[in-house]
């Protein structure tokens, strides 16, 4: 859905003509808001048309999108080129020295290595490994492979380890290897490949070397400088063996319905950097964690937004407390017994305008308390995101632990009564906007529209999403526990929100949205939608419409509902489409 089809008339972005008096003031006043905007897409090519529509063009500073789901790589490096002598450095074990102070072990992996016995030169990117050679064509693929498994920060998983190379493309000429695949689980590999024919090359810790957290958490060596649990971990924990995420005693968990991490393009936080606190102690633990969002990431090709889309914040925030909310072992204390992790509801408020591409989150967190009841514990946080040393979002947020039982008797937001809707009790003439497919984070597929309804009288937007069990979110949150992430329920609000705001028309220029700063946003979750469940209704009330210069800002209460049930409520959920350099309000 572009911005000319909100306004209901076919136009020619490309040559837009003079608003001309026809007689229809309606089609006027529409035209004329279509032409401030196409004056705006033309200034600038980076005006989003939301995530639920499409973009008018790409923005030139963004780096072509990874898919979503892609292998990340655990460091990343400017140098793209390889003569003879960096290979030779390689050789020697300098892989900090050629590639940067991101693939640093601090002195880790003295085996490490390149053969160097063939390559005399090489050119890499994410996809794709070529060079020049000497002798055998099989030796020097070989030794390509193992180059690219050093790009990619693959030995990074240990303190020490070997590579080990599997498979043998026969041939000769021209060495060029295709970047196939790549996974953390069970051990760090890569798979390249030459036509149909395919190498993998392995990072395998030496016996008897470490590779996760002993019995009572205590965390040794392991092999990422400055972190004591690295995306290997996270890794484990997210799809793998919980016994080397978290320690001995959460091995059992392997293969089971267990609180995990999500997957894919959802995991959203890669390293532990510090903890200040005991397994088995619940309460007034810190800990100090890092996400790595680089300006590759899916999510920014599918935002509408200027920088990190909603839903990104409020993950990597609540994934960097649940992480350590579970290693202190609140479920230890009944190991037999299957129990789920669910956020239960939140406050947070964005600190600063700040674009995330490229940056390294820090996130900070405290564990305040922990409750136990009868089937179920609730544990509270508090947590502040940085960036380059300063704050950029803060927050605090409560998450339950629940057995199968508790969860099959959730009651919803209403002690089990079924609630309508607005529109259900004040029957009303709508709109639609309809939206367009584009990209993961296309969440609606419309937008019905009350003018002037709603419990504030400014506005009243509805919207009913069929849920698809084949719905992508579901094979990365959980791993054998799928649910919809209720980050995603609140972004599917905020497209409503910026579908509408767009309608309205509003004469800005070179714009985006952004997170809006300075105002507290909370969310309840009291259910969940599960892949079973149909469909999911959405309702927004507009409560606040706020201009500025250069800036409009909107701010809704929204509820979700699943079947029978009113499951999710939002209080102050904002958006704020603004020009750049604009002031602050």
């Amino acid at each position: 859905m572009t911005i000319l089809e909100f306004v209901g008339e076919p136009l020619d972005l490309a040559a837009p003509e003079p608003v001309r008096a026809s007689g229809n003031p309606l089609r006027e006043l529409r035209q004329a808001v279509a032409e401030a905007h196409i004056s705006a897409l033309r200034a600038q090519t980076a005006l989003q048309l939301l995530t639920l529509g499409r973009r008018s063009a790409p923005r030139p500073s963004v780096t072509a999108a990874a898919e979503e789901g892609a292998f990340k790589p655990l460091a990343r490096t400017d140098v793209t080129e390889l003569d003879n002598a960096q290979l030779a450095r390689l050789a020697a074990g300098d892989i900090a020295g050629v590639f940067g102070p991101a693939y640093d072990q601090q002195g880790a992996n003295p085996d490490i290595r390149l053969p160097h016995q063939a390559l005399t030169s090489a050119k890499l990117d994410r996809q794709c490994v070529t060079a020049s050679y000497q002798g055998a064509y099989a030796d020097a693929v070989a030794e390509a492979a193992q180059l690219f498994a050093l790009y990619l920060g693959l030995h990074l998983c240990f303190a020490d380890a070997t590579l080990v190379t599997e498979g043998r493309i026969e041939g000769g000429g021209e060495l060029a290897l295709e970047f196939a695949a790549a996974d953390l689980v069970p051990r760090p590999w890569v798979s390249l490949r030459a036509g149909a024919q395919e190498i993998t090359v392995t990072v395998r810790e030496k016996p008897g070397t470490p590779i996760g957290p002993e019995r009572g958490g205590t965390v040794p060596w392991l092999g990422r400088k400055g972190a004591l649990l690295s995306e290997f971990h996270m890794a484990h924990l997210a799809r793998g063996d919980q016994g080397i995420a978290m320690g001995p005693e959460f091995a059992h968990y392997t293969g089971r319905k267990a609180t995990r991490l999500p997957t894919g393009g959802l995991l959203l936080v890669d390293r532990v950097l510090d903890i200040r606190g005991e397994r088995g102690k619940l309460d007034h633990a810190s800990y100090e964690t890092e996400y790595d969002s680089p300006a590759d990431s899916w999510y920014y090709q599918d935002t509408a937004n200027e920088s990190m889309p909603n839903f990104v914040y409020m993950e990597t925030s609540l994934q960097a407390a649940l992480l350590i909310g579970y290693y202190l072992g609140p479920t230890l204390s009944t190991p037999d017994r299957t129990m789920s992790l669910r956020n239960l509801g939140g406050t947070a408020t964005v600190l600063r305008e700040v674009d995330l591409r490229d940056k390294t989150i820090h996130q900070s967190s405290e564990l305040l308390s922990t409750t136990l009841l009868p089937g179920s514990s609730l544990q509270n946080f508090a947590y502040t995101l940085s960036t380059d040393g300063e704050p950029f979002y803060r927050g605090e947020t409560m998450f339950g632990y629940f057995s199968d039982e508790a969860l099959a008797n959730q009651t919803g937001l209403d002690a089990g009564k079924s609630v309508p809707t607005w529109l259900d009790e004040n029957p009303s003439a709508t709109r639609r906007l309809d939206i367009e497919p584009s990209g993961k984070l296309t969440l609606l597929d419309h937008v019905d529209v009350v003018d002037g309804g709603g419990k504030y009288g400014q506005g009243y937007l509805h919207s009913v999403r069929r849920i698809d069990p084949a719905d992508w979110f579901f094979a990365r949150h959980f791993h054998l526990d799928p649910v919809i992430p209720g980050s995603l329920g609140v972004e599917s609000v905020l497209q409503a929100m910026q579908a509408w705001l767009l309608d309205a028309g509003h004469d800005l220029h070179d714009a985006g949205f952004v997170v809006p700063v300075g105002d507290p946003f909370t969310w309840k979750y009291r259910g969940q939608f599960l892949p079973t469940d149909g469909e999911c209704v959405l309702e927004a009330h507009i409560k606040e419409v706020r201009r500025g210069p250069g800036r409009v800002r909107v701010t809704a209460d929204a509820s979700l509902w699943k079947p029978g049930l009113r499951i999710y409520e939002l209080i102050d959920a904002a958006i704020e489409l603004r020009e750049r350099g604009a002031q602050p309000w």
